[in-house]
């Protein structure tokens, strides 16, 4: 199964300039594509975008907004949250300012 990862302009560099990328991930032992498993799809092709979504233990960054389909992704299961067939995930960082 393919996902469409759905790429902010702030990232994009991170990703060799891509808005969207597709990426085939790997189905969990129960069969299920989970969120992890897309990003960790991206950070195979693009490491420097998975270092400013994820940190060192592999969590989502406190400031990293991602949602599967109109779902943020912490409300329904964070890094475990399914991924349906034909579902986009977009990535989406805070922004502050003063």
């Amino acid at each position: 199964m393919e996902v469409l990862v759905l790429v902010p302009t702030v990232l994009r560099a991170d990703c060799g300039g891509a808005a969207r990328l597709t990426v085939t991930p790997a189905p969990g032992a129960d069969g299920r594509v989970v969120l992890r498993g897309v990003l960790d799809a991206v950070a195979d092709r693009h490491p420097r975008f998975d270092r400013r979504v994820r940190d060192e233990q592999g969590r989502l960054r406190r400031y990293v907004n991602v949602f599967v389909g109109d779902d943020e992704c912490r409300a329904v299961g964070g890094l475990d949250a399914p991924v349906p067939p034909g579902a986009e995930v977009r990535v989406l960082p805070s922004v502050a300012g003063g």
